[in-house]
């Protein structure tokens, strides 16, 4: 029983720290189209959440540093550029207990790639509610959030937070769309073809409306005073240029409704691997022809990785997609890692130094010189009693062999007394980029 309680328990743990249990249903469960909401029911979930979400950090919290964002699971990260931002998730309260909260919603953290160091920069406007379990993605410069889970339960609402301002970072709640929606689900997948977002899956509520594909009810989902949830493989499209929702009608043999999957675009497919669905953390990998829209399930050979959710799956190359971690159906927390070539359809182990640091439901994200940036997660069983290991930690893999001109940066500054001298003679790009990479080195201490 337990087991099937997994995205349940997961999402009941995140944030919910005192709260009453005599809630009303309206506080308690989200509506449909709930973008269409008044504005005082925004008003009343921000006091709502700040009640809920635990006390502010302080820099006397042992967790807690002036430099780095605290640790999280259920996150989402975004890069653009040489930025990997950071938003969302959750973290252990500070004393013991089951239940975590959620973090800051207001606050985005951004780690520069090229230096390793962190910023933590504050947002305005229409500030979403803290959340796990939602989906980010990065399109020229803007970051798009949709769905998660807060609260009061799962979310439909959809947010755009330009990243190349000037000033003040400023979010926008998406109250214009036109189209069917999709329906308020958390740990869903998205690909990006086209100017298109394309949603696959998730976990939350029953959709309202006549939509495309299987919804599966979670018959353990039986928290009081919540509407019943499950999993589903829906595809929703969003147009960002019309911002118009639809559906496509797809050929082939779908994947099963399925949640905590991970999703890799590559050209004009959109690979699909894993996943939770009922009591099976699946395996199984599939890609979609987003300009036909046909299904195709990879019958891969040889022996690949085991099945597994909450695990990050990211195109690395114009051929490899980059596999790491997970959580077993027997509940182990994975540290592996595998590459998946596209054009021989075979899975290779992965040999890497980050064995003894296991992570489920954290973020990759890709790095410029062929990096993989594994921020955050749990390293234990996040659904156990005991309590979890959230980290803050980056990983770092490397994928692709290093440049020429990498290798060199790396020369100088490990030899930078005896070549200072002559860094004036560098090209501007390259000095600026040397002299961010000594601020680096020398805030570390290293």
């Amino acid at each position: 029983m337990a087991d099937e309680m997994e995205d349940e328990l997961a999402d009941l743990q995140a944030g919910q720290v005192e709260e009453d249990e005599d809630e009303s249903d309206e506080q308690d469960e989200e509506e449909e189209f709930d973008w269409e909401e008044e504005e005082e029911d925004d008003e009343e979930e921000e006091e709502e959440e700040q009640q809920l979400q635990g006390p502010e950090l302080s820099p006397n919290d042992d967790a807690f540093e002036m430099d780095t964002p605290a640790e999280r699971s259920g996150h989402i990260a975004v890069v653009d550029g040489n930025y990997m931002y950071v938003w969302g998730g959750y973290k252990n309260t500070r004393t013991t207990g089951f239940f975590d909260f959620y973090l800051p919603r207001n606050e985005i953290w951004m780690y520069n790639t090229e230096t390793g160091r962190w910023k933590k920069r504050m947002t305005e406007g229409d500030v979403p509610p803290s959340m796990s379990g939602s989906c980010g993605v990065c399109v020229e410069g803007v970051l798009y959030l949709f769905g998660g889970h807060h609260s009061r339960g799962n979310t439909n609402r959809f947010y755009r937070l330009p990243l190349r301002t000037v000033g003040a970072l400023r979010w926008e709640k998406m109250r214009d769309l036109k189209g069917l929606p999709p329906s308020c689900k958390d740990k869903l997948g998205c690909w990006v073809h086209k100017n298109r977002l394309v949603f696959f899956g998730g976990y939350g509520y029953a959709a309202q409306g006549n939509h495309l594909g299987t919804f599966e009810y979670d018959e353990t989902s039986f928290w009081a005073n919540s509407a019943r949830r499950g999993w589903n493989n829906h595809i929703h499209i969003l147009d960002l240029e019309t911002f118009v929702w639809s559906q496509p009608v797809t050929k082939g043999n779908a994947p099963s409704p399925r949640a905590a999957h991970s999703c890799a675009t590559m050209g004009n497919r959109g690979y699909v691997f894993g996943g939770r669905y009922r009591e099976h953390r699946l395996n199984d990998l599939y890609y979609i022809n987003m300009d036909t829209w046909e299904w195709n399930e990879m019958s891969v050979p040889q022996h690949g990785p085991v099945g597994r959710s909450w695990h990050s799956f990211i195109p690395v190359s114009s051929d490899s997609i980059f596999l790491f971690g997970g959580f077993t159906t027997d509940k182990q927390t994975l540290s592996d890692a595998w590459l998946y070539c596209v054009s021989k359809n075979e899975w290779r182990p992965f040999r890497h130094n980050n064995t003894e640091s296991p992570r489920l439901w954290h973020t990759a994200c890709p790095g410029p010189e062929g990096e993989v940036f594994v921020f955050g997660g749990c390293a234990n069983n996040l659904l156990s009693h005991q309590r979890a290991a959230h980290s803050n930690e980056i990983l770092v893999f490397h994928v692709q062999p290093k440049s020429l001109v990498r290798l060199c940066m790396e020369v100088a500054l490990q030899h930078r007394e005896q070549l200072a001298g002559s860094w004036d003679f560098l090209p501007k790009h390259l000095l600026h980029s040397l002299s961010q990479r000594l601020a680096g080195i020398n805030t570390l201490g290293s």
